[in-house]
């Protein structure tokens, strides 16, 4: 038989011809004597009507109940058990196509139902003991543990318990009267607290639904008061200036309807299933612009650390999405001007103003290592053709700030402070060449360091300042998750984020690929 370790080892497209051999098999097997799983004396069992409720239960979990042929699987339960007893090939074919739908299942519960790197995200999807093979399943059905093991096959982190419960929030809004119609156009490009607006009530009864407002907001048509505050915190949780100011941006986040929030729900939650998060790791999220610091160790899920990032600006220069391990921390760090970067930016700029090559600190190297300190046409057509390179000294100028978390990887993506600190006040941070600027950087050295007790904070504050280079070796590899996920729960709030680089449309786009090859397979 095809046991459960072969099924992990193959990708998504074999899963259904092999199902469909399993099942041939299965009722082989089953028509030759041996047991059913989930019928006895020809009628189904307990089990049976638990497991065609679980699997038409899929999309509390945001999976699709017709990928497992839900409802198709309990009329026949049903069928089977009002015409019992039934012929002994069509039990045994209902029974295999029971256990085929229930480990695909959850196996998708578990792993997620892509494969990541199919849209170009650099992670594996996890392993595990999923699906189940028929000796697990029989201990599962005879223990009574279905349930168990659906809940074991759950990613075991508290923000997928917090999407969850956000996903049934905004499925239950998305019929509501109150998104049946878009608000009223807005009286001129934007409406200001004060302002009389015929579609404030409309606004009001939103806001209240959503819990930005609370309930009894007294009914009138100006714009003021808590109305406004209100506002603010819908602005504020939709990566928004909280001003309070309805304008273009605010207007089309408002108009948008619950079942689309609730399709953006499901989709972090498939990210989740397959992004890694190790008890100890550094994860940034690009769309929300925020790295967060766990270290499970300590006896909670929540961030040790939190702080704003700057990420690759869109579309130009994406910061990639993926997962490797930080092994160095530099001090002081030269800034090696990548190729790219020194061909389209620096060399134009250099050749306009010569004198931009001291005000910045930057220095020639040769192929050999040699270090040259004047500006000429002859070093910069060198390195136009690649001969030489432009580094920039250590100092106040220096693009990489003062430290810079390394993490080896073939983009050659790496955390690091910035000189313009005043760019982490902007509500969107895509502002980068791929790599990512961290806000608190001594903050974040300290988080790296903590295992290294002679690292304290003034010794790392003096590291940074020294102005000369220096690179220290991790004792331990620390995981950097770097993801992707435009809707989190925090502080209890659900908050949502524009798609930035478009990968929820990626993703969107390959699941419904997939749920229709399956499905064309089936019939």
């Amino acid at each position: 038989m095809i046991n459960a370790t072969m099924l992990r080892r193959l990708p998504n497209a074999l899963l259904v011809p092999l199902f469909a051999l399993s099942l041939a098999l299965s009722a082989f097997a089953a028509v030759g004597g041996q047991p059913l799983l989930w019928f006895a004396d020809g009628r189904p069992t307990a089990a049976a009507l638990e497991v065609v409720a679980i699997l038409a239960a899929a999309p509390d979990d945001g999976l699709d109940a017709r990928d497992y042929d839900a409802d198709g699987l309990r009329a026949a339960v049903v069928r089977a058990d009002r015409e019992s007893p039934a012929a002994p090939a069509s039990l045994a074919s209902l029974d295999a196509a029971l256990t085929a739908a229930f480990s695909r299942y959850l196996g998708d519960l578990r792993s997620g139902r892509i494969d990541p790197r199919q849209i170009g995200e650099g992670f594996d999807a996890p392993g595990g003991r999923y699906p189940p093979g028929a000796s697990s399943l029989n201990e599962m059905i005879a223990d009574g543990r279905l349930a168990e093991a659906v809940a074991d096959a759950r990613p075991p982190l508290p923000e997928y318990v917090a999407l969850r419960e956000a996903l049934a929030g905004y499925r239950a809004l998305a019929n509501d009267p109150a998104w049946r119609n878009s608000l009223p156009p807005l009286p001129g490009k934007k409406l200001e607290p004060g302002q009389a607006w015929g579609g404030v009530p409309e606004l009001r009864r939103r806001l209240a639904l959503l819990g930005d407002l609370p309930t009894g907001t007294s009914a009138t048509t100006r714009y003021e008061g808590a109305t406004v505050d209100g506002v603010r915190a819908f602005q504020s949780r939709h990566g928004l200036t909280p001003d309070g100011v309805v304008g273009k941006a605010t207007f089309e986040q408002l108009n948008v309807p619950p079942g689309a929030r609730a399709q953006q729900i499901e989709l972090a939650m498939e990210r989740l299933r397959w992004t890694p998060r190790p008890p100890r790791a550094v994860v940034v999220n690009v769309p929300e612009f925020v790295l967060r610091a766990y270290d499970a160790r300590r006896g909670s899920a929540e961030p040790v650390a939190r702080m704003n990032v700057i990420v690759g600006n869109a579309p130009k220069t994406l910061t990639p999405i993926f997962g490797a391990e930080m092994r160095y921390v530099e001090f002081s760090p030269y800034w090696n001007v990548p190729p790219s970067i020194a061909r389209g930016e620096t060399i134009p700029k250099l050749r306009r103003d010569p004198a931009y090559f001291h005000q910045q600190g930057f220095e020639f190297v040769g192929a050999d290592g040699r270090v040259i300190n004047s500006v000429s046409d002859e070093n910069i057509d060198a390195v136009q053709r690649g001969q030489m390179r432009i580094r920039q000294r250590p100092g106040a100028r220096n693009a990489l700030g003062d430290i810079k978390f390394i993490f080896p990887n073939p983009d050659n993506i790496y955390l690091h402070h910035t000189p313009t600190p005043q760019l982490f006040k902007r509500d969107r941070r895509d502002f980068s060449h791929g790599c990512i600027r961290v806000e608190a950087p001594v903050e974040l050295a300290k988080f790296v360091l903590a295992d290294a007790p002679e690292w304290s904070e003034e010794r790392i504050v003096e590291a940074m300042t020294r102005g000369r280079s220096a690179t220290l070796p991790l004792r331990e590899p620390l995981p950097v998750i770097i993801t992707y996920r435009t809707t989190v729960v925090e502080d209890s709030k659900v908050r949502f984020f524009p798609d930035l680089y478009g990968r929820d449309a990626r993703l969107a786009e390959a699941l419904r690929q997939r749920a229709e090859a399956f499905r064309s397979r089936e019939k």
